[in-house]
């Protein structure tokens, strides 16, 4: 929502600093100032008191800047101006006693009129503080920090999660929910899912990506363009409805630039990941209205696994771990089934000789084992190429009525090498090139294709779009009408190309005939050979199997239409309670669409789905002061009570309420205590209710043993909203008594309930070790026909990826990997920040910290299971992280030297893996006058002693947790920014 004055907000745990003295004085009034040298939060202070100005600013703004003070007889600008000087930061005037304070390398506050700003966590206007923790990422930190955007900013934030819904879970293969096909970034607060935190630009929903649709991808967000980024740490349903369970993430978007400014920015990481950035802003303000237009280019390079020693080649035996290479391999093996561990074992290893192929009993070796890298050539980071673009326009129609308009497009494309193919196929003696020690007629064999074919290729786009039109009116007395309508769209496809087609690979191994639907023939154009060390096949061999591919496309959309209306509606002694009250109408839709070339003879269209639905909402909210300056007393400074609630009525699943209250008590100046209770939901998505069935083939580790499972997908229609109840009290302190701490404190709780997950799904790689995932697995019996059965049911699905490519005594279990809701989440612990900032002579420090302590992650993960700690698991949170800083700045230079702190803990079979720590350090320049003067420029190395990641023994072969820790080691980056 919008009030009339704006407070920007750019400490990551400090609310903003307003001076709100009298305000009727003339702001070209001269009088006599007397103003000491010193620290700018004081003179500032000082300033205030003797000019009766409001100024506005905020804290991040000032910390260790100093001020020359200001002495003799002034006019209140000049003397503001005379204040300032020097400190990089220029005042604006947006109404008659009123200045903020804007910096000049940021333009955080521009020159235009300062009229309004969103609130997070509220749906009431004014200053007053809400009883919910939010934490502010200001652009100003973003690039203070060194952060490349939003999507980096939010993940070093230590109240996320970073294990699903990234591009290098997904590639590293360690994203349990696997959604993630167009290579969004998410945020994923209090490890509760990316589904689960509410994600707004301008408060308006973004539209849904991955192939669910129900996370927002950050990486759209154009970073030029941002604002601050408004971090709620709270469940938020009876304020803005689903999804509001972990927090909500509002991204506030640049509304007013006089000017325009360039922003340039390279960086390079050990290895590759280089990354080149070009932005530009340009903005304009006219008498009855403002317009700002923003374009943004990236292009990032990826990152190779190769690169990384510990990713390199699948044998993690160097590190400690295991050596996860598969008998897949080229040259292969000749494998058999065994029904006592479950799957394919070798028989014979194939060992060519000088020829190239092995074709004498001498060349296979009884008992020995070929094995390959499952994960060879593969990417931790895809190449990227990205275009954004963001336009707003405020426009006064009357003195009374306001019309806004913004629109924000982003086009990204990526490609990247995945695994290469392999296959377990039958040989039989119709092949000319086959050959048994053993004297059979037929074989099976494990192969790996990529020495010939290389990795397979995978690529896509994703776009996002968000519109909205908005009218306010002012109504009599303080009232005002908001209205907007709202549409946003996430669209990507995926393609997945040289992959081995099945039934062309029998047709080139004469397993079957030659088909007169293909131009191939294996007697004219050469039979296949698996008998090789990976270069006994022709380029027209290889063409014929590897033409398979598969195409995805996710298109998922939201529209909405809003009303509300606030303000005052009488008089306490404490002050005015307002009233807050609207409705909403949105729906929700999302389409698939797809086409396979993997084991028919034509190309096959894949049945799309295309969902919709609506829904109705209603909302209000009150705020009582029961005590304020007017009737303060000791010990009752302030108390304020909040109440809220939404009800919401979905078409296809019903209604539900969620209500919310909090209470902020300030005892006594510099302290105020804040509390919140209230209850949220997250909304079944459209494809767990509606997903039509899946099968796939998936490998699966018992102990050191790789397994092949089936694993069978499918939605629900049965499925009931997920419910959470959350609690937190915490206290904000800035004594007076010690100028220049601040801090703030909450504990927090959440009890996450009926989640909607697929655990057969998310965690199948410990579905055979795993008792709590019992009952979402069916463990095959040799010999067993009703085993059999199930198994031969599953292969001739239509919807089975992989006909013909594995015998059914090849699968080891079955696992049930349908949407169901099933666990129970508990979340408790304590957020923590601290700031201090002090002098000495004209060298200005600042002291900070904040961290994330977790008590309890504990999870039940089906309604009979006991209830576990997941605690300092993988794939889950550890119990801290925090990060502590120092900063110095004198004149125009600012340096940041920062510790990064991830706790240690334990894999599935309790291994330890250690504590991560790494080293920043950031460098600015923002001369203040001169030819220099609007221009900014920063160095910042991230992970300064390019510290690798802790060891993981992951099943993947990579050996890393990409949910703690990253792989880029080192990483240098340079940025330029100029006003103009």
């Amino acid at each position: 929502m919008t009030i009339a004055y704006r407070t920007l907000l750019a400490s990551a745990a400090v609310p903003a600093v307003v001076l709100m003295l009298n305000t009727t004085a003339c702001a070209q009034d001269v009088r006599t100032f007397d103003v000491a040298a010193g620290p700018l939060d004081s003179a500032l202070i000082a300033y205030s008191r003797q000019s009766g100005q409001q100024v506005l600013y905020t804290s991040a703004q000032v910390a260790g800047r100093t001020s020359p003070g200001v002495r003799g007889r002034f006019g209140s600008v000049a003397a503001l101006d005379q204040i300032l000087t020097g400190t990089g930061l220029v005042p604006s005037q947006s109404r008659p006693g009123v200045f903020v304070l804007r910096s000049v390398e940021t333009a955080l506050l521009d020159e235009a009129v300062v009229d309004e700003i969103v609130v997070t966590g509220t749906l009431l206007r004014g200053p007053a503080a809400t009883p919910s923790p939010v934490t502010v990422v200001g652009r100003d930190l973003i690039d203070r920090d060194g952060r490349a955007d939003v999507a980096e900013a939010i993940a070093a934030l230590p109240q996320n999660y970073a294990g699903s819904g990234t591009p290098v879970g997904l590639l590293a293969l360690s994203d349990p929910i696997r959604t993630n096909g167009a290579l969004a970034t998410s945020v994923n607060l209090r490890g509760l899912g990316p589904d689960a935190t509410l994600v707004l630009v301008n408060g308006r929903r973004m539209g849904g990506t991955g192939t669910k649709g129900d996370f927002a991808d950050l990486s759209a967000i154009p970073t030029a363009a941002v604002d601050r980024v408004d971090v709620l740490l709270d469940g938020a349903s009876a304020i803005y409805g689903s999804d509001a369970v972990g927090g909500v993430v509002n991204i506030i978007l640049r509304r007013s630039l006089e000017g325009s400014e360039t922003r340039l920015r390279a960086s390079a990481s050990r290895g590759g990941a280089e990354s080149l950035t070009f932005a530009h802003t340009a903005g304009w303000v006219w008498d009855s209205g403002t317009g700002l237009l923003s374009y943004e280019y990236q292009d990032q390079n990826g990152l190779a696994a190769s690169d990384r020693d510990y990713a390199a080649t699948g044998d993690l035996r160097p590190f400690g771990g295991s050596d996860r290479r598969l008998n897949y391999a080229a040259p292969g093996n000749i494998v058999g089934f065994n029904p006592a561990t479950g799957t394919f074992t070798s028989l014979f290893a194939i060992r060519p000789g000088a020829d190239g192929v092995a074709n004498t009993a001498s060349e296979f070796a009884a008992g020995e084992t070929n094995l390959s890298n499952r994960q060879a050539g593969i990417n931790l980071l895809p190449n990227q190429r990205s275009d954004r673009l963001y336009a707003f326009v405020r426009q006064d129609l009357t003195d009374r009525i306001e019309l806004t308009a913004d629109a924000r497009y982003s086009d990204r494309r990526f490609d990247y090498p995945a695994a290469p193919a392999i296959t377990i196929a039958q040989v039989t003696n119709r092949n000319p090139t086959f050959f048994s020690p053993s004297g059979a007629t037929s074989h099976q064999i494990a192969y790996s294709f990529a020495e010939e074919l290389g990795n397979t290729t995978a690529a896509g786009f994703s776009e996002s779009l968000g519109v909205s039109l908005g009218v306010n009116v002012r109504l009599p007395g303080d009232w005002r009408l908001e209205t907007y309508g709202a549409f946003a769209r996430e669209e990507s496809q995926t393609e997945q190309t040289d992959v081995v087609h099945s039934l062309f690979l029998a047709e080139a191994l004469g397993t079957t005939a030659d088909s007169p639907d293909t131009a191939f023939s294996a007697a004219r154009d050469g039979y296949l050979n698996l008998f090789g060390a990976g270069a006994a096949n022709s380029a027209s061999v290889l063409d014929f199997i590897s033409s398979g591919y598969a195409r995805n496309g996710v298109q998922g959309e939201t529209a909405s239409l809003n009303a509300l209306a606030q303000g005052t509606i009488f008089e306490l002694p404490g002050g005015p309670v307002r009233l807050a009250f609207g409705a909403q109408y949105r729906t929700e839709g999302l389409k698939t669409s797809g086409e396979q070339f993997l084991q028919t003879v034509a190309p096959r269209t894949l049945a799309g789905v295309d969902y919709e639905r609506s829904l109705r909402a209603a909302f209000v909210e009150a705020r009582v002061p029961l005590f304020g300056s007017a009737n303060a007393r000791p010990g009752l400074q302030l108390l304020e009570l909040s109440l809220a609630a939404r009800i919401e009525d979905y078409e296809d699943f019903g209604d539900t309420t969620n209500p919310k209250l909090g209470v902020v008590w300030s005892p006594t100046q510099g302290l105020r205590v804040r509390s919140s209770w209230g209850t949220s939901f997250r909304a079944p998505a459209l494809t767990e209710l509606n997903e039509g069935r899946n099968v796939s083939a998936v490998d699966v580790v018992e102990g050191t043993v790789s397994r092949l499972a089936l694993l069978e997908l499918g939605g629900n229609p049965d499925l009931r909203p997920e419910t959470a109840e959350s609690f937190t009290i915490g206290f904000d302190l800035e004594p007076t008594i010690t100028s220049g701490l601040r801090a703030s404190f909450t504990l927090f709780e959440t009890r996450f309930e009926d989640q909607i997950a697929r655990p057969g799904t998310e965690l199948f790689a410990s579905a055979l070790i795993d008792p709590a995932l019992g009952p979402f697995v069916r463990r095959i019996t040799p010999g067993s026909a009703d085993d059999l059965a199930a198994v031969n049911a599953l292969l001739n699905d239509p919807t089975y990826r992989f006909p013909g490519v594995f015998p059914p005594s090849a699968f080891a279990a079955i696992i049930d990997g349908r949407w169901v809701n099933t666990s129970d989440t508990l979340v408790r612990g304590l957020d923590g920040s601290i700031s201090y900032g002090f002098n000495i002579g004209d060298h200005a420090f600042t002291l900070e910290g904040s961290a994330s302590y977790l008590i309890d992650y504990d999870q039940a993960l089906t309604p009979a299971a006991d209830t576990r700690s997941l605690l300092n698991t993988v794939n889950a949170p550890v119990d801290l992280r925090g990060t502590i800083a120092g900063i110095w700045t004198r004149g125009d230079w600012l340096a940041r030297f920062a510790l990064n702190h991830v706790a240690d803990y334990e894999d599935a079979v309790g291994r330890t893996i250690d504590a991560w720590n790494t080293f920043d350090t950031n460098l600015h320049w923002t001369p203040s006058q001169g030819w220099a003067e609007g221009l900014r420029l920063s160095l910042n190395l991230l992970n300064v002693f390019d510290e690798d990641p802790p060891f993981y023994d992951a099943p993947s072969g990579i050996g890393f947790d990409p949910g703690q820790a990253n792989a880029l080691g080192r990483t240098v980056s340079f940025q330029l920014t100029k006003r103009w």
